[in-house]
């Protein structure tokens, strides 16, 4: 059985789902290898406008990283080398295509550092999130560490991360890390509505307006606006000339 399903459920769109329900969708190695292949597929699709993140299951987006594996590298070397070769963070950091995150039960560790990469975060009422790595002698590798601060409630972000203690969806929701709460019955139909509603959007300008606001982040607001205003004038000048 594959650890990703990777699918086309309506025009313009993907959705990667994370298909380990049995590990409550852990991230192994191999699953990482995979979904680096099928973000970097859909990044490259001309027809993809919009990407869902799901996970399989009733119990699980998913419970974080494999921790069996931890160490199974021949080498901290080649366990390094291998991430450079197939950053998968950096490449959703960058992926020009709008994500939506379906989240419903566990979303731990890798498990919403991932979806904190993506644009939109819909999520069951079951939903629990938690960062727990500090409690297990290691931290957030994934982001985590630099994400949920620039997502989270500022003054709620240091808990989160270095207590552990998971929190439901409604906290989410109020901290600002999720974006809506939707019942588990309709939440694949949210998300494939929001997605499609992305991909209706020009691409161009999508991919401008995330780049906009992901960069814009480390920058003093002023010449964050600068950039903005350069960004509007080049998009404005490639309509001009069609």
């Amino acid at each position: 059985m594959p650890l990703i399903d990777y699918a086309k459920p309506a025009p313009g769109l993907a959705q990667i789902t994370l298909n380990r329900p049995e590990a409550l969708n852990a991230v192994n190695l191999a699953m990482r290898d995979e979904l680096w292949d099928y973000i970097h597929a859909a990044q490259l699709d001309p027809d993809v406008r919009a990407l869902i993140f799901a996970g399989a299951g009733p119990r699980a987006f998913s419970a974080g990283a494999d921790i069996s594996e931890f160490g199974a590298a021949p080498s901290l070397h080649d366990a390094r080398e291998a991430r450079r070769r197939r950053d998968l963070w950096a490449l959703l950091e960058d992926l020009p295509i709008p994500t939506i995150a379906a989240l419903h039960g566990f979303c731990f560790g890798a498990g919403i550092e991932l979806p904190l990469y993506c644009d939109l975060r819909l999520a069951a009422p079951d939903t629990q999130i938690a960062l727990p790595e500090v409690t297990l002698g290691y931290i957030p590798s994934a982001g985590g560490t630099q994400l949920m601060p620039r997502i989270c409630a500022p003054a709620a972000a240091p808990s989160l991360i270095l207590g552990g203690e998971p929190i439901d969806a409604e906290r989410a929701l109020a901290w600002g890390i999720l974006h809506r709460i939707v019942p588990r019955d309709a939440l694949d139909a949210a998300a494939l509505a929001a997605a499609q509603r992305l991909a209706a959007a020009d691409p161009a300008r999508i991919a401008a307006v995330k780049r906009s606001i992901r960069r814009g982040l480390d920058l003093p607001l002023a010449a964050a606006i600068r950039r903005d205003t350069q960004t509007a004038r080049r998009l404005r000048s490639t309509i001009t000339n069609r």
